[in-house]
């Protein structure tokens, strides 16, 4: 969908029960952005994702600090080829690295996350509302029409009893992702370890067969990330789009 857009277009986003008819609504820090950021005016255009696959050319027709209203000219309807997939994030030490590898998979097409605790996770909990943000912002910024979604696990375990199938990347596994296929009719789970990796016991949950190797070269946790992502979303435009 990037290609349907000049690079200098700037990309809004209001929930779907925002769009009303021909009109959508613009609230919160989304409608401040506009008016006082980018000090737009009455009679403007903008692009509008409603985050569920549409993306709308609309005129501003009112314009105030708190609500933007806009009339819808036309959409454009989008499909969400990465939809079974979840990338798994460990938290990380560094945060800045941590949100590096939910932007930029999200500019790669990822749109399901789950960050959990591992046994050598070092910062426990976290601030889902703040990852919710960076994927907000990644999506517009990309000019993507779906909105990630972030949830959380405690433990691996709780993400093994979720339907599908479950990926571990390890640098001795004897398989390479590059060949890997994925079925369009089951959810697949990439695992991703923090920085100390998994530990054994964690290890031993996954059979050779889901075991996949990225590279020949080490690679930090982040860098893994947005490695499986470019894979996936070059295989997914090269051999599975209609």
């Amino acid at each position: 969908m990037v290609s349907d857009f000049l690079s200098n277009v700037e990309l809004y986003y209001t929930p779907a029960s925002s769009v009303k008819g021909s009109e959508l609504f613009i609230s919160g820090e989304e409608s401040e952005h506009i008016s006082r950021v980018m000090r737009h005016s009455v009679g403007d255009e903008l692009y509008v994702t409603d985050g569920e696959g549409r993306i709308f050319l609309s005129g501003i027709t009112e314009l105030r600090k708190d609500l933007v209203r806009c009339e819808i000219f036309s959409e454009r309807i989008y499909e969400n080829r990465l939809k079974n997939i979840y990338f798994c994030l460990a938290k990380l030490k560094s945060t800045d690295r941590f949100e590096f590898a939910l932007e930029k998979s999200v500019e790669l097409g990822i749109t399901n996350f789950i960050v959990f605790d591992s046994a050598r996770t070092v910062p426990k909990g976290g601030k889902p509302e703040r990852w919710q943000k960076v994927l907000i912002s990644s999506m517009k910024q990309s000019l993507r029409s779906f909105l990630p979604v972030v949830s959380t696990a405690s433990s691996i375990a709780e993400m093994m009893a979720l339907p599908g199938e479950k990926i571990v990347f390890e640098q001795d596994a004897k398989l390479s992702f590059r060949q890997f296929r994925p079925q369009e009719d089951k959810n697949y789970y990439f695992i991703f370890g923090p920085e100390g990796g998994l530990d054994k016991k964690e290890l031993s949950m996954f059979s050779e067969e889901n075991s996949y190797f990225l590279t020949e070269n080490r690679l930090r946790s982040e860098t893994a990330v947005v490695t499986a992502a470019s894979i996936l979303s070059f295989n997914q435009q090269h051999h599975f789009a209609p």
